[in-house]
């Protein structure tokens, strides 16, 4: 399945290039971004500061836009409003977030069987991501483009495609019986014979953006982009209590992504 994502993409790409003998009316830039995510999961309490900080990962990704602004000899198109403040952005990445439960149920303090076996529940969550955003620049990407150490604010909308990898262990022991699993968990689910899973499936999501841009020189931009990506899945990270049972059990899974990148104009 990653080979394939990886294949989508450079058979995007290769599209776009192809396209210039059809339209000559954009060029491209390529780049990398990496950093931390903080995963928003049935692992943990609701609003606890420890687990925010304590499901953290880490992702890296692959960037590639299509820049309206200039033709793929790097001349001006000629003035629109959508050629001076939208880009097309499409990515490949990857992150991985290992999980654990945090919060008051958990305090050492706490000695009951069920606090034991949520102490000793862990997991992870490897994520291959491929996409699109649209991305609006409230100011003119041509005159940002023409001055180094200018900033070009953004927000973007749009849809990834992921495959998901996720794990649910316990130092007591194989899940799946009253003596190593929080009862919640051992409960059907959606389909499961648990609450919990140990899947390797793909997902929809929805990714919103919100960054900005500082020109470094005549090729290159520097990038800090702080995301949110809601999947259509509430089995990401593993874990899914039956809803109809646990009314806490509100959301589906999401992430925020807060990364920085170099873009290099080609």
């Amino acid at each position: 399945m990653i080979k394939q994502l990886i294949l989508i993409l450079f058979i995007f790409i290769g599209f776009s290039n192809n396209s210039n003998a059809q339209f000559d009316g954009h060029s491209h830039e390529i780049g990398v971004v990496v950093g931390p995510v903080a995963f928003q999961s049935d692992y943990g309490e609701r609003h606890d500061l420890s687990t925010n900080s304590g499901n953290t990962g880490f992702g890296v990704g692959i960037i590639h836009y299509l820049n309206f602004t200039y033709n793929s000899e790097y001349n001006y198109t000629p003035k629109t409003y959508f050629n001076q403040h939208f880009k097309l952005r499409s990515e490949l990445s990857f992150n991985k977030t290992n999980l654990k439960h945090y919060g008051e149920y958990v305090s050492p303090d706490k000695t009951s069987l069920g606090a034991k076996q949520l102490r000793a529940m862990e997991g992870s969550s490897s994520i291959m991501n491929i996409g699109t955003q649209l991305e609006l620049f409230p100011l003119s990407i041509r005159d940002f483009t023409a001055t180094i150490g200018s900033f070009a604010p953004y927000a973007s909308l749009g849809g990834q495609f992921s495959y998901y990898n996720a794990k649910a262990t316990s130092s007591l022991g194989a899940l799946g019986n009253s003596a190593t699993t929080f009862p919640k968990y051992l409960t059907p689910s959606d389909g499961r014979a648990h609450g919990y899973s140990n899947e390797s499936k793909t997902v929809f999501s929805v990714v919103s953006s919100l960054g900005t841009r500082y020109k470094l020189d005549d090729s290159s931009d520097l990038l800090l982009d702080l995301r949110f990506q809601y999947f259509f899945s509430n089995w990401v990270d593993g874990l899914n209590p039956n809803p109809e049972i646990y009314k806490e059990n509100k959301a589906n899974d999401w992430l925020v992504w807060l990364n920085v990148g170099y873009i290099y104009y080609l």
